[in-house]
């Protein structure tokens, strides 16, 4: 049993997920810095609101905290900008760069004789073996 665990942990892919977890850790740390530190200042600066947490309404002595909510959906907002304009673009331009030039498919023609699929330089059908003129 202590033999198949460690082959389990072992493997990469349960290795590079420990890590994953680990960097997307520190990594959400950043993010919320970031939004909470200078990109809500900003939304501040320009609304004039920076917390909604006070905003609520009663009813029949029942206290409904909107403001929360209110605050718990721009944060949601405004991180999820921040990770797809400064981690999602990013990466997708830089693979797009490395991203190999797509190779031309080979041109094909159909045999005359059976109507499979052959390249259009053949001379001959591959699965016939019919005489082709090549195009």
């Amino acid at each position: 049993m202590i033999k198949g665990f460690l082959a389990f942990i072992a493997r990469g892919n349960v290795i590079d997920l420990a890590i994953a977890v680990v960097i997307g850790a520190a990594f959400t740390g950043v993010v919320n810095s970031l939004v909470k530190d200078l990109i809500t200042p900003l939304v501040a600066a320009v609304f004039g609101k920076p917390n909604f947490s006070t905003l609520h309404f009663s009813i029949n002595h029942s206290v409904f905290a909107y403001g929360d909510f209110l605050n718990a959906v721009v944060s949601f907002v405004i991180v999820s900008a921040v990770i797809y304009y400064l981690v999602v673009v990013p990466m997708q331009k830089v693979l797009a760069l490395r991203k190999p030039a797509a190779a031309d498919a080979p041109a094909v023609t159909a045999c005359p004789e059976c109507l499979s699929e052959i390249p259009a330089a053949a001379k001959r059908c591959k699965y016939c073996t019919a005489t082709v003129v090549p195009a």
